[in-house]
Order: C-alpha cells, then sequence, then structure tokens
C-alpha cells in the first residue's frame, strides 16, 4: 500500500469530503469539512479524489491557522470576536467632571467596547461554570442565574455599541 502525502484529498465513508493534514505509521490526519480534524486507519474504508505523493508539507500556513481557528471557534469557550458599530469605530469617549477646572478623560471608544466585550465573555464563562458545578443545588444555581440575568440587564445601555443585535446584552424579558 502506497501512503498518501499531506495534501491528498479523499472521501472517507462515515466522514465525508477531507484533506490529509499529517501521516504518520499507522494514521492519516484529515481535516474534514463537516467533522473537523479526525485520525483515520491507513487502511480505512475511503475514496482516493487526488493523491499528492510528495514529500514536501503542501498545507499552507494559513490553511492550517484557518482550520485551527475554525476548531476552536467550534469547541472552545471562547467567544466569537463581536464588531462593533460602525459609527463609533474610531471614535472617542470622553468623561467630564462636573467642576470645570478639573481635565476630562478621552478614551478610544474601541478600546471602551473591548472591556465590556471582555465583560461579557467572562459573565458567560461564569455562567457556564455554574451551571456545570457539581457543588451547587439546583436552587443555589437558580438564584445565581437571576443575578447574571440582572447583570445582562444592567449592561444593555451599551448595546448601542455592538453592530449586530445578536451581541446585545439581554436582562430579564418583560412579559
Amino acid at each position: 500500500m502506497k501512503l498518501l502525502g499531506i495534501g491528498s484529498r479523499i472521501n472517507h465513508s462515515s466522514c465525508g469530503f477531507g484533506v490529509v493534514t499529517n501521516v504518520d505509521s499507522k494514521h492519516y490526519w484529515v481535516t474534514f469539512q463537516e467533522k473537523g480534524l479526525e485520525t483515520i486507519a491507513l487502511d480505512d474504508d475511503f475514496e482516493i479524489i487526488e493523491a499528492v505523493n510528495q514529500e514536501v508539507d503542501t498545507v499552507s500556513f494559513y490553511e492550517v491557522e484557518s482550520t485551527l481557528r475554525n476548531l476552536l471557534k467550534k469547541w472552545s469557550d471562547v467567544s466569537e470576536v463581536s464588531p462593533i458599530a460602525d459609527k463609533f469605530k474610531g471614535g472617542k469617549l470622553i468623561i467630564e467632571p462636573a467642576d470645570t477646572n478639573l481635565s476630562s478623560k478621552e478614551i478610544p471608544v474601541d478600546t471602551f467596547f473591548h472591556k465590556i466585550v471582555m465583560v461579557r465573555d467572562r459573565i458567560r464563562v461564569m455562567e457556564q461554570k455554574i451551571n456545570a458545578s457539581k457543588n451547587l443545588d439546583d436552587q443555589e444555581k437558580v438564584d445565581l442565574q437571576q443575578y447574571i440575568t440582572r447583570i445582562y440587564g444592567s449592561l444593555t445601555t451599551f448595546n448601542v455599541l455592538f453592530k449586530l443585535k445578536t451581541d446585545h446584552f439581554v436582562g430579564a424579558r418583560s412579559k
């Protein structure tokens, strides 16, 4: 049996279309369109669409980076990048004290927005940890979830900064 080289394209019986990204003495590492990165045995059941026979790594850094980014997005607790509303890009936030003898503070809106997104992401991680906790009973989880909902409600003022409505903070919904 001749080994397929990196970059070979296959159609696997259960995983679908994929590209070989690494090979060892027993397995192919294949990045499948639907299933992501999987290892399969060299003699597994698949159709060869295009064989690459050279020993040189033909997968570009961009392709590896793109695959890794997609896998991390799918399987990690890191959230998507939230774009800032176009009208605030490059803008500044000016905080002026009532006392005109004191100087005002200017903060780039992009910096402020980044901090708001970090707060949101950390609240989401905390929410996941609370829901997965084995040390809290169901009532404690419900109580903590209500606090988190109120925190989100307190942050709805900043929704104006988000480009996409799906990124907005949502507190308790009125009935």
